[in-house]
């Protein structure tokens, strides 16, 4: 049985976050050696199970697979709907469709998602959504990111692909 926890809000930010993460963040944050950032900002996250599967078992020995694997405060969970996520899947990623889908079963408060189409869908489907700008430009904030260019820098060196 599943707790309702209130959520305050913050600057906008819910104070009680419940968040899901796509393969992108956790991949691009690790590359650049700064995932804790996901975990200063909100204590735990969630990933499907297809994000995971993404990361460290097919992602065996890139940036991010030993990372996510050792992180006890990434939580992945297994989605319920798989119509809506065999629907999702039409136009989206697996990974992409199952945050999506895992995002609305728990009612996250954002998905953490970067990619133009899988944002479009989940906009259209009235889940607000957050990307890797707006989490970093939190973090420096909430002053647990000081070098917020050179981040942002280190990010698209690394391959990272920002939306315009």
């Amino acid at each position: 049985m599943e707790k309702k926890i209130g959520r305050r809000i913050e600057n906008g930010w819910p104070m009680s976050r419940v968040v899901v993460a796509n393969s992108s963040c956790l991949i691009g944050l690790s590359k650049i050696c700064r995932l804790d950032i996901l975990q200063k900002l909100f204590g735990s996250v969630l990933i499907p199970f297809a994000v995971y599967e993404e990361v460290v078992i097919r992602g065996a020995g890139r940036s991010g697979s030993v990372e996510v694997a050792q992180a006890d405060w990434i939580e992945t969970r297994k989605i319920i709907d798989l119509l809506a996520f065999k629907t999702l899947r039409l136009t989206l990623g697996a990974g992409e469709a199952e945050a999506i889908v895992l995002a609305s079963e728990c009612a996250a408060d954002f998905p953490i998602l970067d990619d133009w189409r899988a944002r479009q869908v989940a906009l259209g489907l009235e889940l607000p959504v957050v990307g890797m700008v707006a989490l970093l430009d939190k973090a420096a904030e909430k002053g647990l990111l000081t070098d917020l260019p050179d981040v942002l820098r280190q990010l698209r060196r690394a391959g990272f692909r920002f939306l315009n």
